[in-house]
C-alpha cells in the first residue's frame, strides 16, 4: 500500500479531486462533501484492506502449509511417543525441533498472513507482546536444537568413548535450550508495542494498526539485534560447519574406518540392552 497516496486521501476529506472513482466504486463511496467517518472506513477497507483475488491465492497457500506443517509435526510427536524403540536422542531432539515448528505453525502462519493482507494488527496490546516473542522463542529453540544435534552427532563418531549422550542427557538439554531461548528473547517481548500508522484515525478504528519494536533510542534496537544475529545464527552456523566438517573428514579421509565406528555403536547398544537386562532380572530375584 502507498502511504503516500493514503495521507492524501486523510489529508483531503472532500474528495472531489478524484473523479475517476465515480466510474468504479458504488453509489456510497462516491466522494462528496459530506462523507462521513463510516463511509471513509468502509472505503478504506474495501480499496485497502479486502483481499484482492491474487491474495486469494496467497491465502490459499497459508492454509496448505498451516494444515501440512500442524498434522506432520503432530504425527512425527506422535510415531515417536508411542514407538518405544525411537526414543532415541536423535529422535528426541527431533520432536523437540517439531515441537518448535508447531509453536511457529500456530503463533506466526495465522497472524502474519492476517498482517500481510490487510496491513494491521487486530490482535490487540497483549498479543502484540506475546505473539513475536514466541516467534523468535520458537527460531531459537529450532537453531539450537540442530546445534545440539550436531555437536550429538560429532561427539558420537569422532569421540565415540570421550562422551556417552543419553536420552536423559537430551531431555534436560533440550529443558536448557527452552530456558536460554525463553531468556534470551524477552527484550523482543518488552519493546513490542501498538501504534497507528494514520494518528488521525486511532480513535476511529483499529484499521492500521501495527505491531512494532518501539525502542528508546537509535543504539539499543542495533545492538540487541547483533546480539540476537550472533545468537541465532553466527555461532550454530559456526559450530554445526566445523563439526560436520570433523565428520566428513573422519568419515572420508579414512582417519577413521566407518566399520569401527559401526561396531563402537553396536557395542553401546548391547551394553545397553546386557544392563536392561540385568536390572530387569534382579528386579524380579528381589
Amino acid at each position: 500500500m502507498s502511504e503516500s497516496k493514503l495521507d492524501d486521501l486523510l489529508s483531503c476529506r472532500n474528495w472531489s479531486s478524484v473523479p475517476e472513482l465515480n466510474d468504479t466504486q458504488e453509489p456510497f463511496s462516491i466522494p462528496s462533501a459530506d462523507y462521513n467517518d463510516e463511509e471513509f472506513l468502509r472505503y478504506l477497507w474495501r480499496e485497502y484492506l479486502h483481499p484482492k483475488e491474487y491474495e486469494w491465492v496467497l491465502i490459499a497457500g497459508y492454509i496448505v502449509v498451516f494444515i501440512v506443517s500442524l498434522i506432520g509435526n503432530i504425527l512425527v510427536c506422535i510415531a515417536v511417543w508411542k514407538n518405544h524403540h525411537m526414543r532415541t536422542v536423535t529422535n528426541y531432539f527431533i520432536v523437540n525441533l517439531s515441537l518448535a515448528d508447531v509453536l511457529v505453525t500456530i503463533t506466526c502462519l495465522p497472524a502474519t498472513l492476517v498482517v500481510d493482507i490487510t496491513e494491521t494488527w487486530f490482535f490487540g496490546q497483549t498479543l502484540c507482546k506475546v505473539i513475536p516473542y514466541l516467534q523468535t522463542v520458537s527460531v531459537s529453540v529450532s537453531v539450537l536444537t540442530l546445534s545440539c544435534i550436531a555437536l550429538d552427532r560429532w561427539y558420537a563418531i569422532c569421540h565415540p568413548l570421550m562422551f556417552k549422550s543419553t536420552a536423559k542427557r537430551a531431555r534436560n538439554s533440550i529443558i536448557v535450550i527452552w530456558i536460554v531461548s525463553c531468556i534470551i528473547m524477552i527484550p523482543q517481548a518488552i519493546v513490542m508495542e501498538c501504534s497507528s500508522m494514520f494518528p488521525g484515525l486511532t480513535n476511529k478504528t483499529i484499521l492500521f494498526t501495527v505491531c512494532d519494536e518501539q525502542w528508546e533510542g537509535e543504539v539499543y534496537p542495533k545492538m540487541y539485534h547483533t546480539c540476537f544475529f550472533l545468537v541465532t545464527c553466527v555461532a550454530p552456523l559456526c559450530l554445526m560447519v566445523l563439526a560436520y566438517l570433523q565428520i566428513f573428514r573422519k568419515l572420508w579421509c579414512r582417519q577413521v574406518d566407518f566399520t569401527d565406528i559401526l561396531y563402537l555403536l553396536e557395542l553401546q547398544r548391547c551394553m545397553k540392552v546386557a544392563i536392561f537386562s540385568h536390572f530387569v532380572k534382579n528386579s524380579k530375584l528381589s
